[in-house]
């Protein structure tokens, strides 16, 4: 399968936001990720780099104060 592990970059260093993503939806400037298994998260980000071949997903700050 090809499943894809998202990383959340902050301050220079990646971390892991959630595995086995399935599918990753924007929905109203908020990116929506679900796993193989259903498990849903919402995040206020962009999309910095997507690696097909590694599997990767990479956000970033998407630059938006919330107010």
């Amino acid at each position: 399968m090809c499943l894809s592990k998202v990383y959340f970059e902050r301050g220079g260093r990646k971390e892991v936001f959630l595995e086995e993503v399935a599918s990753v939806t924007v929905d109203d400037g908020k990116l929506r990720l679900k796993t193989l298994f259903g498990e849903q998260k919402e995040i206020n980000a962009r999309i910095k780099e997507i690696d097909l071949l590694a599997h990767n997903i990479l956000l970033a700050d998407s630059g938006v104060n919330s107010t």
